[in-house]
Order: C-alpha cells, then sequence, then structure tokens
C-alpha cells in the first residue's frame, strides 16, 4: 500500500505508454472533486467541483481547485467529463472555463442543463457533448464509456476510461440502491463486464465505506414523510440540497396526498427544481406548486415549503428564517423537515440552526430523531460486493476523509486485493500506471482556492488567519504623531478597542508603557515610522496578553510632523 509523502518531489516526465492520474481534490475531503488524467500529452478531467467553507474560514464563499499545475496546458485539455450534477463536482466548472471557455464539458442531460444554467450566469456558453449510460465515445486521446450508477441525483454516471496504458474506471459517487425512484439501477452487469475485460485501476467512491452493511433505499423515507405530515398542523417547511430531484419528488408526491400547496424558495431551488421539471426528472401535479408570494392567501396547514440550507449555510434560506432574517417567519407550531445527511465539518453550524429553529416554536425534525435521509453513497456491504464484481488490480479510494480512504483500503484487502496495489494518495498526489502496477510518483501543488466576492485566489491563510484573529480576539488601534527629527511623541497615544472586550479607559498603564518605550527608543535613535509601529505593537501586545490573556490584532497608525 503506496503512501503519500511530504517530501515528495516535483513528479518526473510521464513515460512512454503511461497513464497518470493526479487527483486535485476530492482526497482527504468531502467536497471539491476533480481529477486530471493524462496520457501521451493529452489530458482528460474527469469533475471539477467546490468544496463549501468551514467556520475557520470566514467571508469565504467558495473554495476551488487549484488549476495551477494545468494552466499552462489549457490547449491540451481534451475534455471534461462531469459525473453529475452536484455542486462538489460541477461547481468548479465556470472558474476553469473563465480561463479557457471552449473546453468540451461531457455528461448526460440532466447534468449538462445544470452547469449551463450555472454557466448562464457567468456569460459562458459551453461545448457540451451530452451522453447516456452505454454511450462509447472517443474524446482525444482517450476512449470513454459510460455507465449508469445510482445516487441522490438523476441520470448520474460512472466512466470507464481506456488507453493503450490500460482501463481506469472512476465511479463518480453511486450507491446500489435496488428500488431506486426513478428505476435507474446502477448498472452491475456492466461493471462485471469490465471486470472481466480487466479494470487496471479503480476510483471508487469512499464516503460511506466506515458504515456496516447495505444503504436503505430511497423510497423507504415515503411512509416517513406521510407521518410527518399527518401530525403537523400548520406550515411545513422541508430543507434538502438544490440538487436532490428524488427526495424533493417525495415531498412533492406526500403534499398532493395531503392536500397542500408547495412553494420552492431560493434562486438554485427554484432554478434546479424548473430544468428537472422542464426535462422530465420532477413530476409534478398540476397546480401543486404555486409562487412563494401567494402565500399569504392560504391557510398555514395548506402550504409546504421547499428551501436550500440543510447543512448551515450562514446565508441560505433555512439559516436566515432560524436568524429572523428572511421574509418567512417561523412560528410556533411549524414543522421544519431537514431531509439531508450532515457533511463532516457542518455539525456545528447545521445544530446552531436546528436551535434558532425551535426557538421560535418549530418542530424540527431531522435525521437524528427520524428516517428522513438516506445516503447516496455505496457503503462497506456494497463496496465488498462491488470489488468482488470489478476485481480491480489497483484500486484507489477517493471522495472521502482520510478515514474513509483507508476504510476502502481494507475492504479491498479483504476481497483479496493485494495491499501493495491499493494506492493512498491525497489531493496533489500523482499516480502513474505503468506496466498495469500504480504508483506514486510525485506531488503537484493542489492547496485550497477561495473565492470571496468577486475575488478568486486573493485570499490567502494568512488573511484568514487575520480574519480569525479579528473575529475572535479584535482590534485595538492606536494613533499617535512622533516628530519626525526626534522621535519623540507630540500627539497620542489615543487608542480605541473593537470586539476585544477591553474598555478604552482601561489602557491608562498600556499608555504609560507604550511612552516609557518610545521615550527610551528615541534616545537610541529609532525614530523611523516602521520602527516606532513595531515597538508599538510589541509593548502594547504584551500589556494585552499579560493582563487580559488575550491577542487582538493591534494596528498602530504613526504620523510625522
Amino acid at each position: 500500500m503506496s503512501h503519500p509523502h511530504p517530501d515528495l518531489g516535483t513528479p518526473p516526465p510521464l513515460a512512454e505508454g503511461a497513464l497518470r492520474v493526479t487527483p486535485l481534490g476530492g482526497l482527504g475531503e468531502i467536497g471539491r472533486n476533480m481529477t486530471v488524467f493524462e496520457y501521451g500529452g493529452r489530458l482528460l478531467i474527469v469533475d471539477c467541483g467546490v468544496l463549501f467553507p468551514e467556520e475557520q474560514q470566514p467571508g469565504v464563499d467558495l473554495i476551488l481547485p487549484d488549476f495551477t499545475s494545468i494552466r499552462d496546458r489549457l490547449d491540451k485539455i481534451d475534455g471534461i467529463v462531469l459525473t453529475h450534477g452536484h455542486e462538489d463536482h460541477i461547481g468548479a466548472v465556470p472558474f476553469l472555463l473563465r480561463e479557457k471557455p471552449d473546453l468540451p464539458l461531457i455528461g448526460s442531460k440532466l447534468t449538462l442543463a445544470l452547469i449551463e444554467a450555472k454557466l448562464t450566469e457567468h456569460r459562458i456558453r459551453p461545448y457540451t457533448l451530452e451522453v447516456k449510460e452505454g454511450d462509447r465515445e472517443r474524446i482525444g486521446a482517450f476512449d470513454c464509456e459510460f455507465i449508469a450508477v445510482n445516487h441522490s441525483i438523476p441520470d448520474a454516471l460512472a466512466v470507464a476510461i481506456r488507453t493503450p496504458a490500460g482501463m481506469v474506471v472512476a465511479t463518480g459517487d453511486f450507491k446500489m440502491d435496488q428500488l431506486p425512484l426513478d428505476k435507474r439501477l446502477t448498472d452491475l452487469p456492466t461493471f462485471a463486464r469490465l471486470g472481466e475485460e480487466g479494470i487496471d485501476l479503480l476510483l471508487v467512491d469512499s464516503t460511506n465505506a466506515e458504515v456496516p452493511g447495505f444503504i436503505a433505499p430511497e423510497r423507504d423515507i415515503g411512509p416517513v414523510l406521510q407521518q410527518v405530515f399527518d401530525r403537523a398542523d400548520k406550515r411545513i417547511i422541508v430543507a434538502s440540497f438544490a440538487s436532490h430531484v428524488h427526495r424533493i419528488q417525495q415531498v412533492l408526491d406526500t403534499a398532493h396526498e395531503f392536500g397542500r400547496k408547495v412553494a420552492f424558495v431560493g434562486r438554485s431551488m427554484v432554478r434546479n427544481m424548473g430544468i428537472a421539471r422542464d426535462l422530465g426528472y420532477l413530476k409534478v401535479p398540476g397546480g401543486l406548486v404555486v409562487d412563494v408570494k401567494t402565500l399569504d392567501d392560504l391557510p398555514d396547514e395548506d402550504v409546504v415549503l421547499v428551501c436550500t440550507g440543510s447543512q448551515g449555510e450562514p446565508m441560505a434560506a433555512l439559516s436566515r428564517m432560524a436568524n429572523r432574517d428572511h421574509q418567512i417567519r417561523i412560528v410556533e407550531g411549524d414543522t421544519v423537515i431537514l431531509a439531508s445527511s450532515l457533511i463532516p465539518g457542518n455539525e456545528n453550524a447545521v445544530y446552531r440552526v436546528i436551535n434558532g429553529l425551535t426557538r421560535w416554536g418549530a418542530d424540527v425534525v431531522h435525521k437524528g430523531n427520524a428516517k428522513v435521509h438516506v445516503s447516496g453513497h455505496a457503503s462497506a456491504g456494497e463496496l465488498l460486493y462491488f470489488f468482488n464484481i470489478c476485481k480491480p488490480r489497483n484500486l484507489m479510494p477517493v471522495h472521502g476523509e482520510w478515514r474513509h480512504l483507508r476504510a476502502v483500503s481494507d475492504l479491498g484487502q479483504k476481497t483479496g486485493i493485494s495491499k501493495d496495489r491499493i494506492v493512498l494518495a491525497e489531493d496533489g498526489v500523482v499516480v502513474d500506471l505503468v506496466d498495469g502496477v500504480a504508483k506514486i510518483a510525485g506531488k503537484v501543488q493542489a492547496g485550497y482556492v477561495y473565492v470571496d466576492g468577486l475575488s478568486v485566489g486573493d485570499i490567502t491563510e494568512g488573511s484568514l488567519k487575520d480574519r480569525r484573529i479579528l473575529g475572535e480576539e479584535g482590534i485595538i488601534s492606536v494613533f499617535l504623531v512622533v516628530d519626525s527629527a526626534t522621535g519623540k511623541i507630540v500627539g497620542g497615544p489615543n487608542i480605541q478597542a473593537r470586539g476585544s472586550g477591553i474598555e478604552d479607559d482601561a489602557f491608562g498603564p498600556a499608555i504609560q508603557k507604550m511612552q516609557d518605550a518610545l521615550s527610551k527608543s528615541a534616545q537610541d535613535g529609532v525614530i523611523e515610522p516602521r520602527q516606532v509601529q513595531q515597538l508599538v505593537r510589541r509593548v502594547l501586545g504584551k500589556w494585552v496578553s499579560d493582563t487580559y490573556r488575550r491577542r487582538p490584532m493591534i494596528l498602530p497608525v504613526v504620523v510625522e510632523v
């Protein structure tokens, strides 16, 4: 079993007849999925998604893969294969297409419709190739076969990539629901056929590898929704991912059964459900869906709202409702259903929203107290079954945190895959398939690229550290005027504290310490404004730390006269 190493160097030139696999996101994290395949100097990208920020990344809207390693080779890219339409697989496509708008996008009908709608907002008209399960297309240097897989969004595909170096199968996100709502099963016969042909490297979804057994079918949620609807006396508000068509279909069916009207809330929810309805993936009974503006004319017991925010995203509709910052006001007796799982890292944000909703009197139904969610990812029992069908010569877990990747490694070994044929990598680690053996060859840059408003890549880890300090410790500004010739103070220092918990009039002892230190430094000839600023920051910082055990950001402003 290969292990990434922090001292890995730049990979050597790719050997002739070899295939290179470089994950730029999705390994060691849930999200930002993107993998680059290289053969004969040509590149194929599978997925290009985003990661959503956590609490320790204040002000960040999205996190992108780092395109640095491919930026000077964009003209070598034969296409971008998109396995399905979730944001963690398509969300970064607009940012890559900003750099080269004519990169071809390959995907299923629904996936392409979702990304095209997103690209319209970025004023990009993409080149697209629509494929479906069973199709086999030559995409430049890569012979790609597309396989149906079942997931929590319709039209998901796995892809088998054939080159003279061997065949790689990337599952994308998948599970093996045997009773899917759309009757579209994961195509196990095709995977078995590929296994017989010989899968040289299998890149497999790892998210649920720690979960024993088999995932419950999506249709099991229907009876639970019926129970919740039956006991609800007032409005029902359902929070879900804006692309979870199967889940929202069940909400629509249950609302229709109970005679309620449904309104979609939030731009992405309205857009995606409109696309799914227009393409026939969402079946909407006539008159069921109404505009949110008409809800005031309906009794509460006849209303269902479907919105975003199931992960506690601060700007999503549900979070704003919990904070009393939305036109829809939560009132006593409302029922709120969080119809999704908890993505690792979002727990605190989600429970903060649950507490906020409960505070206003809502009955909050979530995965912890009712079966209102089933996962879209294969669990351990399904993966064992899958490995026995595919019989891969080499295995590379993807789409998961480290605990998930190692769990897949353990499962693979149980099915007879040799330990030295299982590659445990992380973002940026380069894996070469040479003569049927997958080995780590080096590492490329694959850090976080932050999107903050209109800024892409300008925010650094240092900037985020400053923001965290400002949020947690506050800021103290110091203003003083010094004589440019002598360095002596002729005005100030004046101190203002914000967010530090220290009153402005408490700085008397600190002012005296600064005056003494500056007087001594002036005698020593230290009169440069930059040196004075550093001295003020050091003296005041030590006083605050010793007195209050705090470390706020200190911003000295020195004016010479």
